[in-house]
């Protein structure tokens, strides 16, 4: 949905109820889009460690034999 600025000032509520909802909204000026508004996503936290014990690597894992490989497979 695109709304002008004048609407997007009197309707903000009901458009960022839609935008919640997953709708995308396009707020324009003299005809032209300048901004989409959408939903703000928190950011997750990280913890440290979270993967320890999880994550395994053989003892060769930065070798000059393996970083070649891994060279030749991506053509560097």
């Amino acid at each position: 949905m695109q709304a002008n600025i004048h609407e997007a000032k009197s309707k903000l509520s009901q458009l960022v109820e839609r935008a919640e909802a997953g709708e995308e909204i396009v707020i324009a000026k003299s005809g032209k889009p300048v901004v989409k508004l959408v939903p703000f996503k928190t950011e997750k936290k990280r913890i440290f460690g979270q993967f320890k014990g999880q994550v395994h690597t053989t003892e060769d894992f930065d070798s000059k034999e393996v970083n070649e490989d891994i060279a030749d497979m991506f053509g560097l």
